[in-house]
């Protein structure tokens, strides 16, 4: 190796040393602004991968020195006794200085188990796959209205819906989904109409005896309650047009919520300059982000085995990634690999916005949270306590609806029980649109 060769690997090294200290610096700075206890266990991961990094960077640094020699050879001596004996000297002591060095560099207990995993990747693990079971419910659906599904489809009816399923990573092609909505829609419709038939000729009261046959006029009774008959099938099925989407916007929440973190991982890893592709397989085998594994395994499944290159699988994948920004992350890194840019500094950048969205998107949630509680303890709390003084003083007076004790104890009850179970599930529903757990 000649001298230049030699200066451009210590400058190489150096510069890549000054990159990840930066890094450290940064992640240092945000764990001691972080409140929370699991963002700062996953910084500490990253900062310990930086250190494993550093630590074989300046091992490279180290030996790229050992291999320059600035002195100018002089002519080849005789070969002599002495010379012989010089030599070998020399090299035993090279030697003997390399052994010092490796026992004077303290290895941590997180680089042991980093090794210790390395060894053990070489051994061929058995992987139990669980086979998917057949939905009969679907292959049913399917069997009676695929034909209308594909009608559907060549009308471009449900464009929407076969975009979301997609996006939702739900295990449901186009056709058989249809199939299904239109299947529990009949069903609500029979369901409907059986209990249109039980209100028609029946009443249904909170006092004994709780049902009872009707005497008053049938048309009548016939037109109250035949809305059950619309409102139950199109009630299902709008539930079904419109779950694909409620499912893709939740996973859109859990994968932002994975990206800043992943950012980061993969920015470390980009900075031993290997190719883009095993930086994907490396964050699959890490098992730490299961929404981003999926759509790498999508990326690795394009490139593996439908043979397309890395830049046409990322703009595909960005067009139905559930994500908006994971589809930005994937154009951006297309457009950075075909113009020849610096994926370190790409990953850098990209991690620090995430970071800043990340941090923004948390400070929103715990404002949200706050108006919450205040909803909750005036409708939970203050509005019931109103409501049973109103209905007891109506009682009193005789003004208005005189209902009993038992049943104004039971309408506020009810009531107070209905609110909560609605206000679980909106905060559910919230949570997981915000990739929350």
């Amino acid at each position: 190796m000649t001298i230049e060769e030699g200066i451009t690997k210590v400058k190489e090294a150096i510069f890549k040393e000054i990159k990840i200290g930066n890094e450290f610096s940064y992640l240092l700075g945000y764990r001691e602004s972080s409140k929370s206890e699991a963002e700062k266990r996953i910084i500490n991961e990253q900062m310990n991968k930086l250190k494993f990094s550093l630590n074989y960077t300046n091992s490279k640094l180290l030996k790229a020195l050992e291999e320059i020699n600035l002195a100018t050879p002089l002519s080849e001596p005789e070969k002599t006794g002495e010379v012989e004996t010089h030599l070998i000297r020399r090299v035993k002591y090279s030697a003997r200085k390399r052994r010092d060095l490796m026992k004077r560099e303290q290895i941590s207990e997180f680089e042991k188990e980093t090794i210790k995993r390395l060894k053990k990747k070489d051994k061929t693990v058995e992987v139990k796959k669980e086979t998917q079971k057949v939905n009969e419910y679907a292959r049913f659906a399917g069997r009676i209205f695929s034909n209308l599904s594909k009608k559907m489809l060549k009308k471009k009816k449900f464009t929407k819906v076969s975009q979301d399923l997609i996006k939702s990573n739900l295990n449901y092609n186009s056709i058989t989904y249809i199939s299904t909505m239109f299947l529990n829609a009949s069903i609500a419709l029979i369901i409907a109409f059986i209990v249109f038939l039980f209100l028609l000729f029946f009443n249904v009261s909170s006092e004994m005896p709780f049902i009872t046959r009707t005497t008053g006029n049938m048309l009548i009774r016939a037109l109250s309650t035949f809305w059950i008959i619309i409102v139950a099938p199109v009630a299902t099925f709008f539930f079904m047009y419109i779950y694909p989407s409620m499912e893709k916007k939740s996973l859109e929440g859990k994968i932002n919520a994975e990206l800043p973190f992943a950012m980061i991982h993969m920015s470390a890893i980009s900075g031993s300059m290997i190719d883009p592709v095993k930086i994907f397989s490396i964050m699959v085998t890490t098992k730490e982000y299961p929404n981003l594994e999926k759509e790498f395994n999508k990326l690795l499944n394009e490139i593996n085995v439908y043979g397309y290159d890395l830049v046409s699988a990322l703009k595909d994948l960005a067009l139905d990634s559930p994500s908006q920004k994971l589809s930005d992350f994937f154009n951006g890194l297309a457009t950075t690999i075909t113009s020849g840019g610096s994926l370190y500094e790409y990953f850098g950048e990209r991690a620090q916005s995430l970071l800043f969205d990340y941090k923004l998107e948390n400070e929103k949630q715990i404002k949200t949270a706050e108006t919450f509680m205040d909803i909750y303890i005036s409708v939970v709390i203050a509005a019931p306590m109103i409501l049973m003084l109103l209905l007891m003083m109506m009682k009193i007076s005789g003004l208005g609806i005189s209902l009993s004790t038992a049943m104004i104890s039971f309408l506020v009850a009810g009531g107070v029980g209905m609110i909560n179970v609605l206000f679980l599930v909106f905060l559910q529903v919230k949570q997981q649109s915000t990739g929350g757990k």
